[in-house]
């Protein structure tokens, strides 16, 4: 008869290995441009809550998209207009680096009023803003009056947003993938595998789209066989534990002081993908 098993102790470490807990890579997915398309973006408000969305501060559905996703428990930001290098059309009070600080404060104070609940602000098109360390400065100084993190969809290469961050103590964090720069579901299947692939190597991704039909067809399919390892979050679920907790002290008063003011009606405006 054996007195020795020497395999005994893999066996309870293969063992022990299985009963601790895996950490799941976390996939966080923003859909930007929000407040003008109603079907679109109803479709967008019935996948998962854990999606975040980001509305156009002066589009004319954003404050009832605000209300509903708010009930939902979902993430919301301020998409943000700022200008980019290119000529597009632009919305209204979009930021760019010849403005003033008070003009600054006073637009981002106005969009707070008018997109309730926001947690965040992400830019809308800025490769110009973006990579003028002047205006960003302007723009982390009013958001940290507000308690409000930034996600700097990195439309340009050279972003300062986090330089300027930093010097204000704001919380950002940055896009890695965009899943539809080109409109098809095939593109947008594509792009999210790289997003999983993304946050596995690295233990997170932030993964920004826009409400095209292509777009909700694609997520709808992809986020009903979502692979086990990944958790698909919320983007303020990748904040600091620090960050979480300066902002909880703020939003109640933001979000009744956001109430008040009335929505505006504004055509829409293309949007900068790239």
């Amino acid at each position: 008869m054996l007195k020795h098993f020497p395999f005994r102790p893999l066996i309870l470490f293969s063992l022990l290995m299985m009963c601790l807990p895996v950490s799941a890579a976390k996939l966080a997915i923003v859909i930007d441009d929000f407040g003008y398309r109603v079907k679109e973006d109803n479709q967008i408000l019935a996948l998962s809550p854990a999606v975040t969305i980001a509305i156009l501060p002066s589009s004319p559905h954003g404050r009832e998209v605000a209300e509903k996703a708010h009930q939902q428990g979902r993430d919301i930001f301020i998409h943000m207009p700022m200008t980019p290098l290119s000529k597009q059309p632009l919305e209204k009070d979009t930021l760019a680096p010849s403005m003033s600080a008070e003009e600054i404060d006073r637009i981002i104070k106005n969009a707070i009023s008018r997109v309730p609940y926001a947690k965040g602000m992400n830019n809308h098109m800025g490769s110009e803003m973006t990579s003028n360390l002047a205006g960003m400065r302007h723009v982390m100084h009013s958001l940290s009056k507000s308690n409000l993190f930034f996600l700097d969809s990195v439309t340009i290469g050279n972003t300062q947003a986090g330089n300027a961050a930093k010097e204000y103590s704001v919380p950002t964090l940055r896009r890695h993938i965009f899943i539809d720069n080109h409109q098809s579901e095939e593109e947008t299947r594509t792009q999210l595998n790289k997003a999983v692939a993304y946050a596995r190597k690295h233990g997170s991704a932030v993964a920004i789209g826009h409400p095209h039909p292509s777009t909700v067809r694609a997520l709808q399919k992809y986020l009903a066989q979502l692979p086990a390892d990944v958790e698909l979050v919320a983007v303020s679920a990748l904040l600091s534990p620090q960050s979480k907790t300066k902002q909880s002290t703020s939003l109640r008063m933001l979000s009744e002081e956001a109430k008040k003011a009335q929505p505006q009606s504004e055509q829409s405006m293309q949007n900068e993908i790239k």
